[in-house]
């Protein structure tokens, strides 16, 4: 997972998931709004109205592409420096020409888009087609352009040398081929799972939707809450990280010196968030993303050139206490004990494991870009291209650094440069892009928290008033100090990474995948076409059966596939706990070395 700004702010008009938090202006409630309010509405219901969507989806694009010509690995190069407002502005037209031949035609009040209380007649203030038409407007984002945010929000290959470093090339190689099939796998649930369940009427805007509507609204807020907690460790991590790069710059050519209190340096980071994070909407900052991408390649390109100097020697003994001196060594299979700095044997092979996982977290994204997308039928053409790009990445990188740097390789590999001056360029490069993830996580992990926690279950205001607005300015800091006791607590940056990544990122990316596979397929399936259907008059489906009766059908429809869903779900479950299991192990091991402090001037690398 890159900790470079996040693929939505490529999109051009500003950060995308504010959809996913917001209704008006932007920040009173995480789930979509659902227009019918005097009944639930169903699984079924969701399909019906998704398939309508899909339809027309799939008509306005055909005109578009006439209009303006297919998409070419030319254009969408050239697209990533343009504003895409012409874009916009020209699918906007088409989706507008469409609704107004819709209701020319008399479709505009047919059953196909009626709810109760809720067909042609204004909901909101805002009428069906007015709605229709302004959803519709939205999704302007191609398949190309998708991959492109795919790769920027994935992308983070700086972990990878290390990961190879406790598992040998061999089982790196392994690992990241699997990881990487089962993140294509779980984004490919996601996918089918938003086209199924989307629609005009009923969007989803985030990831937390998916599992409302299988599930209903415990499951959403479970979701959410988790997700709340991630990226609150993901703004510890970097924080933790920054400081690292802060102290390393302070410290000067000599490295002799301990420089800026390193508790201080986390300090400084914290800070800029403070002041940074008072900003509720994050609009106009595109080009970050864009930024972003050449950042990390800047770094690659720095780290692979750095490995004339030799490893940071002084880095790896501060921080896991492997002495220098040794004879840079690799190997192809699990290095032997004192050849890797995650571990012995099997807890160090799960290290290194954990932050294969890291390395391809961004499922959690996946249903904002979605959203975004004018076709999101296309949505698989933009992973497989992005997953293979990132997989080919990561494994260069990877072999390439460990093949030089032995078992002295650093996580990040940008603080394992030897050479002062390009270790202080590549710290200033991560500092100005991590600053930017930072204050966007945790503008979108306190939002989370304020809706599900304080609005929703202690009567807060809403963040659209002007005491919504006062609590977020005094929230803030706190929240920012929370991450910073976390981070100060456990200056042990592999490790705690592994941690966040195997109890968070694993899940996102594969566990809550693989549970919403297993609901999604068994109830689709479970419906029987002629003898049951949806009346979008009267809003209710004529079930033939309900409870394990319905179940096993829906099941056995597609027995082997449900079942590797079910499987897929427990290894991932499995997969989590031995990979928290290897975190905490390293981190108390640490800690009663004396390698990692808490709260300490001394930097821990």
């Amino acid at each position: 997972m890159a900790t470079n700004p996040p693929a939505n702010l490529a999109l051009d008009g500003g950060d995308p998931r504010k959809s996913s938090f917001q209704v008006g202006d932007g920040i009173s409630g995480i789930a979509s709004i659902e227009y019918t309010k005097n009944r639930e509405v169903s699984f079924e219901e969701y399909m019906y109205h998704a398939a309508i969507t899909r339809a027309q989806e799939k008509e306005a694009n055909a005109r578009y592409i006439a209009a303006r010509g297919p998409q070419t690995f030319k254009s969408v190069i050239k697209g990533r420096f343009s504003k895409g407002h012409m874009e916009q502005d020209a699918y906007a037209e088409v989706v507008g020409s469409i609704s107004r031949e819709t209701d020319e035609k008399g479709h505009g009040n047919d059953a196909a888009l009626q709810v109760t209380g809720n067909s042609s007649t204004e909901s909101y203030g805002v009428t069906e087609a007015q709605r229709k038409t302004a959803n519709r407007a939205l999704r302007t984002a191609s398949w190309g352009t998708v991959f492109y945010l795919i790769t920027t929000d994935i992308l983070g290959p700086t972990g990878a040398p290390w990961a190879f470093a406790q598992l040998g090339y061999g089982p790196g190689v392994a690992l990241y081929t699997v990881f990487g099939a089962m993140s294509y796998y779980s984004g490919w649930i996601l996918w089918k799972v938003f086209c199924g369940l989307d629609s005009d009427r009923y969007p989803i805007r985030g990831y937390g939707d998916f599992f409302f509507r299988m599930f209903g609204s415990w499951a959403r807020h479970f979701v959410n809450l988790a997700q709340a907690l991630q990226l609150l460790l993901t703004v510890s991590v970097i924080i933790l990280s920054n400081g690292q790069s802060i102290s390393q710059i302070s410290r000067g050519s000599s490295g002799e010196s301990l420089g800026i209190c390193f508790v201080a340096c986390m300090i400084i980071f914290m800070a800029a968030g403070f002041i940074l994070g008072q900003i509720r909407t994050l609009q106009r900052l595109g080009w970050l993303a864009n930024l972003s991408v050449w950042l990390t390649v800047t770094l690659v390109l720095l780290c692979m050139v750095s490995v004339i100097y030799g490893p940071n020697y002084a880095a790896v003994e501060a921080s896991f206490g492997l002495s220098p001196g040794m004879p840079i060594r690799t190997y192809a299979g699990t290095p032997p004990p004192g050849m890797a700095t995650g571990g012995v044997g099997f807890v160090g092979s799960l290290n290194g494991l954990n932050v294969a996982v890291y390395a391809y977290g961004g499922a959690l994204l996946f249903a904002a870009l979605l959203a975004e997308m004018r076709h999101p039928l296309d949505f698989w053409k933009s992973l497989i291209v992005a997953e293979i790009f990132i997989y080919g990445m990561y494994l260069f990188f990877g072999i390439f650094m460990y093949s030089y740097q032995g078992q002295y390789t650093y996580n990040p590999s940008v603080q394992g440069i030897a050479a002062y001056g390009m270790q202080t360029a590549g710290n200033i490069l991560s500092l100005v892009s991590n600053l930017i993830a930072a204050v966007l996580y945790s503008n979108i992990g306190l939002k989370v928290v304020y809706i599900e926690v304080f609005h929703n279950l202690l009567g807060f205001p809403e963040l659209t008033t002007r005491a919504g607005k006062l609590w977020w300015a005094a929230l803030i800091p706190l929240y920012w100090a929370i991450a910073f006791v976390i981070a100060a607590a456990v200056p042990q940056f592999s490790y705690i990474v592994g941690l966040v990544g195997a109890l968070f990122i694993l899940s996102f990316t594969y566990t809550f995948p693989a549970w919403l596979a297993v609901g999604y397929w068994i109830k689709k399936d479970a419906m029987i076409e002629g003898e049951e259907r949806f009346d979008p008059a009267a809003g209710t489906y004529n079930y033939v059966d309900h409870g394990w009766k319905r179940w096993r059908r829906g099941f056995m429809r597609k027995p082997f596939f449900n079942a590797f869903n079910i499987f897929y779900f427990l290894g991932a479950l499995v997969t989590c706990a031995l990979g928290c299991y290897s975190s905490i192990e390293s981190l108390r091991q640490a800690f009663q070395s004396n390698i990692a402090t808490s709260l300490s001037c001394t930097p821990p690398l």
